[in-house]
């Protein structure tokens, strides 16, 4: 189930560009457009739940499972010891883990093609 209006569904469907660093049959994680920091990942159910509690709860554990995993790689490639997570759904009406590297200064776009590689080269 997609919602035609949401613009996390449409980057599940490639209708719109984003820095993808993983990908599985149910999952999607890829960089904000606006970041917190370098690396700043969302990972999101490709189904359409609007709030992470709306997410059956197999669904949802893979879901930590798989930001635990990106923070532990964040951890690793932005050399830092602290990365943050908090979950979204109210600007964008789809559920979504943020995951970010401590400490919170704005990242900049020019970067989230080389922040994305460090995050999939150390998957």
């Amino acid at each position: 189930m997609q919602d035609n209006n949401c613009v996390f569904c449409k980057i599940i469907n490639k209708e719109i560009p984003a820095e993808i660093v993983y990908e599985d049959d149910n999952l999607l994680a890829f960089l904000s457009i606006n970041p917190f920091g370098p690396g700043h990942t969302l990972v999101i159910p490709k189904k359409h739940y609007h709030w992470i509690w709306d997410i059956p709860e197999e669904e949802s554990m893979e879901l930590f499972r798989i930001a635990r995993k990106i923070a532990l790689t964040q951890k690793k490639a932005f050399g830092t010891e602290v990365v943050c997570g908090k979950i979204e759904g109210k600007e964008v009406p789809h559920a979504h883990f943020w995951v970010y590297p401590e400490p919170e200064t704005p990242g900049d776009r020019k970067d989230l093609k080389s922040n994305a590689e460090k995050i999939r080269n150390n998957l």
